[in-house]
């Protein structure tokens, strides 16, 4: 992370706030950044702990603590001199009496507290030795992304319950100039549960014809659909969202008033601008070499992991990719894998 930034709220023409999750990276004058930094900043490490059936772990806040009552995902403060991954392993023994075998970073979320900024560094907890018990006096439920059914959440956890809500795998259409075979691999794919689509499609004759077939068809099998940088067409079918081009993302002052907002990125100083404008995830290509841009130079996987570091949006990995490499785009940080081929085979 560069010296002397910080993710700071802001405010837009109107004088609208975003949410306390909707962070920017801007370079802070040192003369007001000890009047705007709260009174300390606490490290945090905290996990996303994601049973088999897809059931994650919040704990309710005891007596005796900062907000008791209120839920969060397990986890705790990082000691002077420990890593992220260090402390969250502890921190799941000491809450929780559980040894982790199995954790990937994920997101890093900053929140400001009226007494405090809060840094917390997010893993996806895959695997674990023991059963979780309540050692610290907490309350724990088992709960979904679409269905949280317990209250109050801590508001720096609001934005992790979003980003649950978005599925490991999404798939980019390629309907080429054969839409109804395509179609065909369409339905198969939602009912294996497919549950992010990304129409992207310049040279087919009718595009708001097939757009209208995909969105309809997805929606019926309870998936949802972002159309690649039209923003007419996404408003005409009442898609869920706009995928931003890399170029349409340096134009934008602020974020489309869409419910999903991706951004497609390629570089730093992009995904920056995505974190920037709100949106809501970034895909960032090409990681590993692909037929469809030969003369691309390839991120790899450890640089991919360095861009993905400390980012407060998830990030799917695209380029070159099947399904099979999805736990390794994980253990680099990846929130997922976008597609095109290997989705639909």
């Amino acid at each position: 992370m560069e010296k002397n930034l910080q993710r700071i709220q802001f405010e837009d023409d109107n004088g609208n706030r975003p949410q306390p999750d909707r962070l920017m990276r801007e370079p802070v004058d040192p003369f007001f950044q000890e009047t705007l930094m709260p009174i300390s900043t606490i490290r945090v490490a905290a996990a996303v702990i994601i049973r088999s059936d897809g059931r994650f772990l919040l704990a309710s806040r005891p007596a005796g603590k900062p907000h008791p009552g209120y839920w969060e995902f397990p986890g705790g403060k990082i000691e002077d001199g420990e890593s992220p991954f260090t402390a969250v392993v502890r921190e799941l023994n000491e809450e929780l009496g559980i040894r982790v075998t199995s954790a990937h970073p994920w997101i890093t979320c900053r929140h400001d507290y009226s007494d405090a900024r809060v840094i917390l560094n997010f893993f996806r907890v895959y695997a674990w030795h023991g059963k979780p018990q309540p050692r610290e006096g907490q309350t724990l439920a088992w709960q979904t992304a679409d269905n949280v059914t317990v209250t109050p959440i801590l508001p720096a956890n609001q934005a992790i319950l979003r980003a649950l809500r978005l599925p490991p795998i999404m798939g980019i259409t390629q309907a080429a100039n054969d839409p109804a075979a395509f179609l065909q691999k369409l339905d198969r794919a939602l009912k294996n549960g497919l549950g992010l689509i990304q129409v992207r499609e310049k040279g087919l004759e009718n595009p708001e014809e097939f757009a209208l077939t995909v969105n309809v068809r997805a929606r019926a099998a309870g998936a949802r659909v972002i159309i690649n940088g039209d923003e007419r067409l996404a408003k005409q079918i009442d898609a869920d969202g706009i995928q931003l081009t890399s170029a349409k993302l340096t134009e934008l002052h602020r974020r489309p008033d869409f419910r999903l907002v991706g951004a497609s990125c390629h570089n730093a100083e992009e995904l920056d601008r995505a974190e920037r404008l709100g949106c809501d995830y970034a895909l960032l290509s090409p990681v590993l070499p692909t037929a469809s841009h030969p003369d691309a130079n390839p991120l790899g996987w450890k640089r991919f992991a360095e861009l993905c570091a400390d980012r407060c949006i998830p990030v799917y990995a695209l380029g070159g990719l099947t399904v099979d490499d999805l736990p390794m785009a994980q253990r680099h940080g990846a929130h997922g894998v976008a597609l095109l081929r290997g989705a639909w085979q």
